[in-house]
């Protein structure tokens, strides 16, 4: 049996009110999802989030939908349950919807957050997507932010396709589904802080990088704050989550190559190689991972003694860079010479 929560009924007498009740009735539908006791009412019931399509407005921050989006916001596991994230500020969505809108699967928008008064974008099409009007107390609620003078627009968005949760082992033939290219793919280990998550999944967007595989340890890359960094970018470059066996599979399906950025100075039993032009020439051709590890932590020892390490030449006593600038480098110098987006 589902439950369905009834969110935002407009104010009406009591003969009516029976009316909006039937009209939601067609729309509790049961719906594949996650299981989990966060998604059950009282009586042990599922509860699929749907609201009245009379809605055009919300204007209480006590709104059930708007805790629920908060919620989204907030919360990774909730997020990833319900499949569902939150995208704030216009220039994230018009990323989004100008990147997504050359292709057959558009972003899947379950609602778009507008504040009063506050211009659509063109790059939406308007009567596709269910647009709910909303105060700025209700926006500053939705987006965490004090101040709701840079925020007019809040997307909900369906999590796209292209982003990949690895939950058991992957045969050799499952990975062309997951990245149907891998000249270049972007390894992180252990990066936690979502600005920097968020830099670096740009970066790769913008260096046409093929993909980013996460390894235990990183943040959830539909952070607000990664997403905000990213400006969207992880709804336009895959993504996969595994561990350390999986990508050994990726690696020997394609013959990868593996190199791991590195700082010079560190006590390494391993030779560190210098990034260069030269270097960057000698695997144009080989399909390679760059593994990029925490400013805290640093690489693994399994990845230390896996990969070939590579630093970038600096002046002065600098031990390191920040781990979004020198990832940055690597994939401006190691980029593909190759276009994808017209195969």
């Amino acid at each position: 049996m589902v439950a369905c929560v009834a969110l935002c009924l407009p104010h009406c007498n009591p003969p009516n009110i029976v009316k909006v009740l039937q009209a939601l009735q067609p729309r509790c539908t049961r719906q594949k999802l996650y299981r989990t006791t966060e998604d059950k009412d009282d009586g042990g019931n599922e509860i699929v989030w749907k609201f009245s399509p009379n809605v055009k407005s919300i204007t209480s921050t006590s709104n059930p939908f708007v805790k629920h989006c908060v919620k989204l916001r907030q919360n990774s596991s909730y997020r990833h349950l319900h499949g569902s994230v939150i995208v704030i500020g216009d220039t994230s969505i018009r990323e989004i919807f100008s990147w997504q809108r050359t292709l057959p699967e558009h972003p899947a928008v379950e609602c778009l957050f507008a504040l009063e008064n506050c211009r659509i974008p063109k790059v939406i099409d308007d009567d596709a997507v269910r647009i709910i009007n909303v105060n700025s107390q209700v926006i500053r609620k939705l987006s965490g932010l004090q101040s709701d003078e840079s925020v007019q627009l809040i997307a909900l968005l369906r999590i796209p396709s292209s982003y990949h949760i690895l939950n058991i082992s992957l045969k050799n033939e499952d990975w062309p589904k997951l990245f149907p290219f891998t000249h270049r793919i972007l390894v992180l280990e252990g990066i936690q802080d979502p600005g920097n998550m968020g830099t670096l999944l740009r970066s790769a967007t913008a260096f046409r990088w093929n993909g980013v595989f996460l390894l235990p340890g990183c943040c959830d890359p539909f952070n607000d704050k990664a997403l905000r960094a990213s400006r969207g970018s992880c709804f336009q470059i895959p993504i996969v989550s595994g561990s350390w066996s999986d990508l050994e599979t990726l690696r020997q399906t394609f013959n990868m190559k593996m190199l791991a950025g590195h700082p010079a100075s560190s006590h390494s039993q391993s030779p560190v190689i210098p990034l260069s032009k030269d270097l960057a020439d000698s695997v144009v051709d080989s399909p390679l991972c760059l593994i990029l590890g925490s400013e805290g932590t640093g690489l693994s020892k399994l990845t230390r003694e896996v990969c070939e390490l590579v630093t970038i030449p600096m002046s002065g006593d600098f031990e390191s860079l920040n781990v979004s600038v020198a990832g940055g480098i690597f994939m401006y110098m190691l980029q593909s010479q190759i276009s994808y987006l017209s195969l």
